[in-house]
């Protein structure tokens, strides 16, 4: 019975990629953290201002929005599995089409609890908006984004920006022209590392269709163009300096090196791969846990180094969790019983 149930759960946690879903509570929670910290008001701690209820809210809508983009995917894709990843759940058949539907409707269900108890404890009507935008997001990457490469791409990025945002609306303090900006550097810093990290692992894992250059400056081009249209919108509705409407401060410079260690971590990984599927592959992984060291610079940067450091914790435990699922695939398939078949059958 313990055999069956462990198997069970494995095929949900698989289903729904579990093991990397702390790569987005530890980015929606350190958008929270840089919301916050930006309304403080004169004498009022960061304790204070946050609340235990709206942290639970924000952790619920990602593992909502994350699972139910994953479950949708395989949902989507399982036909094709069949051909080139027949381990997977559904095609495998340790879980049943209802029941995967079943699932992925709850997940999304959760997303939407979540606006729903942020607008509860503190938060407006636009957070829960972000939350319906943010899976028509996912929707549309899984039935038709990811078929179209560039739009698909970038789709990916667009996702870890709004859902970066979705904690910042839930700020009731917040100036209603700057209610999605308030740390703009975040969301747009995961947008554009997603982005680059997405293409360049398509590229390198040597994916159908390949990339031509007209899709390279298809992603980039309009990569900019979005980079260009936020910074000019932070300038428009933003007060004061030069400095002050962008909200540039030399502690960016945390961030930024990030992004340079993991560019060089990147190449390190293309030299010592043995192919460069290999490469994109390991790329791929490290990239995704990589956006938790964004979310703990910023934090570091803005908010203080105690909720850094907190934030930062969720990186070994996202790549703990990694590990964990394939060491327990690895347990589950040796403990099942083998089938066999007769010679020439």
């Amino acid at each position: 019975m313990l055999t069956s149930l462990s198997r069970r759960l494995l095929t949900l946690l698989q289903l729904t990629r579990m093991a990397l879903v702390f790569t987005a509570i530890a980015d929606s929670q350190a958008a929270l953290l840089l919301a916050t910290a930006a309304g403080l008001g004169e004498g009022q701690s960061l304790r204070d201002a946050l609340h235990p209820g709206l942290m639970a809210a924000v952790a619920l809508t990602s593992v909502g929005l994350y699972g139910f983009g994953m479950s949708l995917n395989d949902i989507i894709d399982r036909r094709r599995d069949q051909q080139i990843a027949a381990f997977r759940p559904l095609p495998s058949g340790r879980i049943r089409l209802g029941t995967a539907h079943a699932i992925c409707g709850l997940l999304a269900l959760a997303a939407l609890g979540g606006g729903v108890l942020q607008r509860t404890w503190g938060g407006n009507h636009v957070s829960l908006l972000l939350v319906v935008f943010t899976l028509a997001l996912i929707a549309f990457y899984d039935l038709a984004g990811k078929y179209l490469v560039g739009p698909g791409l970038l789709t990916l990025g667009l996702v870890r920006f709004f859902h970066a945002l979705i904690p910042a609306a839930s700020m009731r303090e917040m100036d209603p022209t700057t209610l999605w900006v308030p740390v703009i550097w975040h969301p747009l810093l995961l947008l554009n590392h997603v982005v680059i990290l997405s293409t360049v692992a398509y590229a390198w894992e040597e994916k159908r269709p390949p990339l031509t250059r007209r899709h390279w400056w298809g992603v980039f081009g309009a990569l900019a163009a979005i980079d260009a249209l936020v910074v000019l919108w932070r300038w428009r509705t933003g007060s004061g300096t030069f400095l002050q409407r962008l909200n540039l401060r030399p502690e960016l410079v945390l961030p930024a090196a990030a992004a340079v260690l993991f560019i060089a971590l990147s190449w390190r990984v293309r030299s010592k791969s043995a192919t460069s599927r290999e490469a994109g592959q390991k790329v791929m992984l490290y990239g995704l846990l990589w956006l938790i060291a964004y979310d703990a610079c910023f934090v570091a940067a803005y908010v203080g180094w105690v909720p850094s450091v907190m934030i930062a914790l969720l990186l070994p435990v996202a790549y703990s969790a990694v590990q964990l699922m394939r060491w327990w695939s690895k347990i589950v398939a040796v403990s099942q019983r083998p089938e066999f078949k007769r010679a020439g059958t």
